[in-house]
């Protein structure tokens, strides 16, 4: 579901839980929980919301919830609090007879809705035809089950923000150029960390159909699909030197899915795990400005006071479709699930899955 969709799906939510008192919410949340047991599991993403977050059974990124899903045969039930995407590739791994359930519909992902597999079928077609049988395709993980499938049909693989430079260097023993979808950003940073110049790099524009580069076709190694994080986009050049001025000898830590120049003029940069860890590990009175979203950056603030902690855009707002999932439709959800009724399944066709899998394990053999 792209988010325009959402924009038209209603929420769903029934006009009672709007109504109710935090208090009471949680208190029916934990009731639920306990009363359902280990029949039950409720992974939530590093991005949303404290007040969904405190009932969590794990907290991570999407793959890591979505494998910590299918370790758990016990739950009869998994309710993600998470986006669209992240609920299919945990309904991929997960087995049959488990059933996965996404709050509300309408928590998407603009990063992962800038390529449908029509786009990228029309790509793949009008790409070969420029360099033939050379390429291989790599997914991030921030993408549909439709895109993992296809990716999975022609040889290619899945990756995360923690092994995008161990898969990317892997493709290249496959084959002379990768297409890398959805976010350019990430393929760049990632294949520039591993010695390809960006004068070999092209972009391909899936709305306008065309390749944007000025060069020989024949130096191309990597095709970067043209698309981004609307969170992680936001940060800026304007930003570092701001929080530089301000804050003196304050390190800079980003995602990879900011744009490259920002990855350049940070002191860190990687995936949301390693940005966690490197706080952890950061030593009593250090200084720091966090280039990601806003829920984990005032999570880590809280998580440490013994740091100076900012985050580099202050101006930054959170995900907003992650934050479509809060109490009412987390408590609405868990209530559908004890009545017996299967309200926002999360289910992916079998021959989707099939191909999905093979993006996904060819990632997790090299993990």
């Amino acid at each position: 579901m792209s988010i325009l969709d959402t924009l038209t799906v209603p929420s769903g939510l029934p006009e009672r839980y709007k109504q109710l008192p935090i208090e009471e919410m949680k208190t029916q949340i934990s009731t639920i929980k306990k009363v359902m047991g280990d029949r039950l599991y409720l992974p939530a993403h590093h991005y949303q919301k404290d007040e969904v977050v405190q009932f969590a059974d794990d907290t991570g990124d999407s793959l890591q919830l979505a494998q910590l899903a299918a370790q758990n045969k016990q739950a009869e039930t998994i309710v993600f609090c998470g986006v669209h995407f992240m609920a299919e590739t945990a309904d991929i791994l997960t087995e049959d007879n488990q059933t996965v359930i996404l709050p509300d519909m309408r928590a998407g992902c603009s990063m992962a809705d800038m390529a449908d597999i029509y786009q990228t079928e029309r790509a793949w077609k009008q790409l070969k035809t420029l360099f033939g049988n050379t390429m291989l395709p790599l997914t991030y993980v921030n993408s549909t089950a439709a895109i993992k499938s296809f990716v999975g049909k022609h040889g290619g693989a899945t990756v995360t923000s923690s092994n995008a430079m161990a898969m990317v260097d892997w493709a290249f023993t496959q084959k002379e150029r990768i297409l890398f979808l959805p976010d350019q950003h990430l393929g760049r940073n990632t294949a520039y960390e591993l010695g390809v110049s960006l004068e070999a790099m092209a972009v391909w524009d899936p709305i306008n159909d065309t390749l944007e580069y000025e060069g020989n076709y024949d130096d191309v190694k990597v095709i970067l699909w043209k698309g981004h994080c609307s969170v992680h986009e936001k940060f800026t050049l304007e930003n570092i030197s701001d929080i530089r001025r301000k804050h003196p000898g304050i390190n800079v830590i980003v995602h990879p899915e900011c744009s490259y120049e920002v990855v350049e003029q940070s002191d860190f940069s990687g995936s949301t795990k390693m940005i966690i860890e490197t706080i952890e590990q950061a030593s009593q009175g250090s200084k720091w400005a966090i280039g990601t979203e806003m829920n984990l950056v005032n999570r880590i603030i809280q998580q440490h006071p013994d740091k100076e902690i900012v985050s580099l855009n202050p101006n930054m707002c959170p995900c907003l479709t992650m934050n479509r999932i809060d109490l009412p439709h987390l408590l609405w959800a868990l209530e559908e699930v004890l009545d017996g009724r299967k309200t926002n399944q999360i289910k992916v066709d079998r021959d989707t899955s099939l191909y999905a899998i093979k993006a996904l394990d060819r990632m997790l053999e090299r993990a």
